[in-house]
Parts: structure tokens; sequence; C-alpha cells
């Protein structure tokens, strides 16, 4: 059952009807939902709590630069309403149909390593969370925490088994306005400015193009709100787009991708596709319409983020975002893991040297549009927060429709994941990825013991877990799923043979540049 409470008494009550039945419960949200399965309630009859119509902002007060919104708002209206207020939030991930209650749970970021850094929970000053009580209180009870609060640092970033989050109260800044422009370089020194690049700019990231050899460098830094300057970024990824173009794309990419695995072909497609990108400046215009050259100077808000297909109209699929599963669009598999800046340099180095064997074979096993995207991600005191200062990889990799069909060159994408979990003690995004990135995971935070207490004093029936958390959380079990195809899934590191598929010409095979990799690929040595 899915229910859709528009006050916060509506929220409790609720949580206390499920609670009261000993039923599990997840939050659902508007537009989106994480990739591995955090929404998913468990047992056979859990409910779903949609805090779509817990959308308002409850109150701002612009002298001390406080917001106080429901769970529900969507970044896209929380940026737009603290502008409206002479506020800005100074960090924020990328794609603006994501809601606050939703991204604090994952620990969604942007790019930053200066102030607070660039999770959007580190702005978080304040928390109303409704979680089970006992019959003598009702079933459900809303737990205000302050900045104070010992719990906060709990609550920030919960992956949603703590309650259902009411209220969020965020610190925010003056109105200010950033200066974009997009500079492209060889990647002989990548490795170099890895380490140095998120100290440069403000809000600086990079985007690796391996096949190429370049690198994509991001000069983003704050200006004054007097300077000249109405950009807006309106992303080429984010639109809506015609849906017969997005269907005929769709059908070319599998063409390519299943067919002959022509590596010369896609590379070519892909180069195609980035010349484009770069032509139409990602999506940046200088006046809210049209892009006249670098830099790009235009308020925070019309900068920090995008995903205008959110606010397309309904017109009978005529029109749909890339991703919309009514349609045969786009599918893709998206990887995200943290490594520590200290480390970075040395990381990089090891991608380089798995593309500097085969070169062409990037292309398949990466989105070329896209490349690696690199961001930074500040220490945080959150109990599932970074640890420590870190650079964060984000790659997006074609995925097929048809169970268990390999992806071609997979092996690079698996190669890289293992070498930055394994090696080098990388973090998994909370909201991405498959399952064997959570393997062991937990136990890379120094204060997952606490979380755990806070989780066993708020939920101690687990009403608000399920079998993939326990998992994710050591609480219970593996998340790893050992069957025939696991390493073609992502559902497992491979052991054996029959985790790929050798009938198909996939075998397990340790990586090309760390040894004790095991991935899916074709290679003719064992």
């Amino acid at each position: 059952s899915v229910t859709y409470p528009r006050t916060e008494q509506e929220l409790v009550g609720a949580v206390a009807a499920a609670a009261s039945a000993k039923r599990k419960m997840k939050v659902a949200t508007r537009y989106s939902h994480s990739i591995p399965k955090l929404m998913c309630p468990g047992g056979l009859d859990g409910a779903i709590i949609s805090t779509e119509r817990l959308n308002r902002t409850v109150r701002i007060d612009a002298k001390k630069g406080l917001m106080t919104v429901e769970s529900g708002m969507v970044l896209r209206d929380l940026v737009e309403a603290a502008g409206a207020a002479g506020l800005s939030l100074p960090n924020s991930p990328y794609w603006y149909g994501l809601t606050i209650g939703g991204l604090l749970s994952t620990g969604a970021h942007g790019s930053s390593v200066w102030g607070k850094g660039s999770a959007v929970h580190e702005y978080v000053v304040g928390l109303r969370i409704v979680t089970p009580a006992p019959a003598s209180k009702g079933y459900a009870v809303v737990r205000e925490l302050g900045a104070d609060h010992p719990d906060l640092d709990a609550a920030k970033v919960s992956l949603g088994v703590l309650g259902v989050v009411s209220q969020v109260t965020l610190a925010l800044q003056p109105l200010f306005k950033r200066s974009v422009t997009f500079v492209t370089r060889d990647d002989s020194d990548f490795a170099d400015q890895v380490a140095v690049w998120g100290r440069l700019h403000e809000f600086g990231d990079m985007a690796w193009l391996p096949q190429q050899r370049k690198v994509l460098y991001r000069e983003d830094d704050r200006v004054d709100v007097s300077s000249p300057g109405d950009g807006l970024w309106d992303s080429l990824l984010g639109r809506s787009i015609p849906t017969r173009l997005l269907i005929n794309g769709r059908a070319a990419e599998e063409r390519l991708q299943e067919g002959s695995t022509n590596d010369t072909a896609l590379c070519a497609a892909g180069r195609l596709q980035a010349d484009s990108l770069e032509r139409q400046a990602y999506g940046f215009k200088n006046d809210g319409l049209n892009f006249t050259g670098y830099p790009v100077v235009g308020y925070q808000h019309r900068i920090q983020a995008s995903g205008t297909c959110i606010n397309s109209p309904e017109d009978g699929l005529n029109t749909s975002c890339p991703w919309d599963p009514r349609i045969r669009g786009s599918f893709s598999q998206n990887t995200d893991f943290s490594i520590a800046l200290s480390k970075a340099p040395a990381f990089v180095a090891e991608m380089q040297r798995l593309r500097d064997l085969s070169p062409d074979t990037f292309c398949a096993g990466i989105d070329t549009r896209f490349g690696v995207l690199i961001r930074y991600v500040k220490a945080s005191s959150a109990y599932l927060g970074k640890p420590e200062d870190s650079v964060d990889f984000d790659i997006v990799s074609y995925r097929s429709r048809t169970d268990g069909m390999p992806r071609a060159h997979a092996d690079v994408v698996d190669e890289i994941e293992q070498i930055a979990l394994h090696k080098y003690g990388g973090l998994p995004h909370w909201g991405k990825n498959r399952n064997f990135a959570f393997d062991g995971a937990i136990a890379k935070y120094p204060k997952a013991d606490e979380f755990l207490r806070v989780k066993d004093r708020y939920d101690p029936d687990g009403l608000f877990s399920s079998e993939w958390s326990d998992q994710v959380l050591g609480i219970n079990g593996s998340p790893n799923i050992v069957k025939e195809g696991c390493g073609v899934e992502g559902l497992c590191v491979c052991s054996d043979d029959s985790h790929c598929a050798p009938e198909q010409g996939y075998f397990c095979r340790p990586g090309k540049v760390h040894g004790e990799a095991r991935v899916c690929s074709t290679s003719a040595n064992p």
C-alpha cells in the first residue's frame, strides 16, 4: 500500500498505522529512487510512504540565513525559493529532481572541499523525523534534532533506516554568483592535477576522457553578486527529448554494443557525441537563452543544478526524460566510489596504465559522452559521511536490457572498481552501484557502531529496515549473491567461470593491472 501524507500529523498517522501492525515501511519520493534497493520495504506486505505532497517551505529567516522545508521538496524548488529570499544553498548534487530528504539519506553531494564542502548534509542544522514508538506513545513520535543534538550526525545521512524525515532546516549563505569555464587539456599530468584541482577552484570538477587522452577541467568559482551575467545551466543530458529520437538512439547503441562490438565504431560515435556536447557548452547559457562564450556567470541557484525534463509537460510521451522507464530509451549502470584525496593520484595513475594497455576498449566499457566524472567531497561529521577529504569517481556504462547479457569490455570498469574499493579503500556511493561494491563497506566507517546504536533506539523492531539495508550495514548477511552469471550483473566478484558467461566467451580472469582483481573477460589468458 502507498500513503501520501500532506502534513506532519498525517505522516505520524501513516507511521503509526504501519507500526501498530508491525508492517515494514520505506519512503518513496516524487521523481526518482536510488539504484540499490534502499526504497524497497522488507517483508511481503510492506508499506510505502510517499513524501510527494510534503513539498512546502515551512519558514525562511533571511537575517539568520535559515530555511526550513518539508522533506519532499525537490532541490529545484528549494534553491529557487532560497534565491528569491536572497540566499544560496552553497552546494548540491547536479540533478535537481532529488528531494531534500532523499538526497540527505544517501549523502548526495556536488564538488568542493572549500568551507563545509560539497555534501548537502553539512548544511543541515535541524531536522524533524518521525520514528516508530511503543503503543503507550501512539506507535509513532516526532523527534526534533537541533544543531547540537548528538543524534543529528546519524540522522542527516541515514539510508532511510531511522524513520521518515519530516522537515529539514538548512544554514544558507547570502546570494552569490558563480563563474564557469571549461578547459580541455591532455591527460599527461592528470594524476598530479587530481590532487590540487579542488583546492584551486571552489566548485571545480574534472571529467577524464580516457580514449581521447584528455581531461575536461571545470574552472568554477564564486564571484560577487554584482558581477554581470544571468547565466543558466540547462544540462543537455537532463532535458526532455523527442521520444522517437531516444528510442532510435538506444537502438543504435544496442547494435554497436551487442552486435559485433566494433571498438573503432564505438570510439568514433563517442567522439562525435563528446564534440557535440562541447560545442553546446554542456548546456550552459550566458543569458539563459544562448551561449556566447566563457565564462558563464550566473546566480548560484541557476548554475548549481539542472534537469529541466522534470518541468516538461505531459504530452502523451511525445517527449521524455532520457531514462523514462515507460520507453525503450537510455538504460545504464552507474558506478560511483570515493577515494581519500591523499590516495587519488596513485589510483588515477593505475587507471591510466589500464587505459594504455588497450585504449579502444574504454569506448565500450565507459560511456564516452561523460568519461569519468571527478568531484571533491570534504570530510564529514556524519556517521555515514566521508571520514576524510575525498575524490569521487562517477562512471556511467551501457547496460543491456537482457538479463545476464555481458557488457562489451565490462572488465575495464570492473577492474577499476575493484582497484578503488579493495586496493585503495574506496567507499561506494550509498545511492548508486551494484551489490558487490557494498560488501564490507560499512567496516570502512569509523563511527558505524554509533550509527547502529542510534538506529536501535529509533527503530528497535527494524520496521524501516529491509534485507538489503541489513546486508549493507553489516547487521545480517552479505549483499553478494553468488550464482551463475553473478559476475556479469555485479552481484558478486567472480571466482569461477560459471559466474561469468562461458557459453558466450566470458571467463573469470585476473585483472590486467591489478592481479588480485577478478573480472569477467574474453581474454584468452587464464
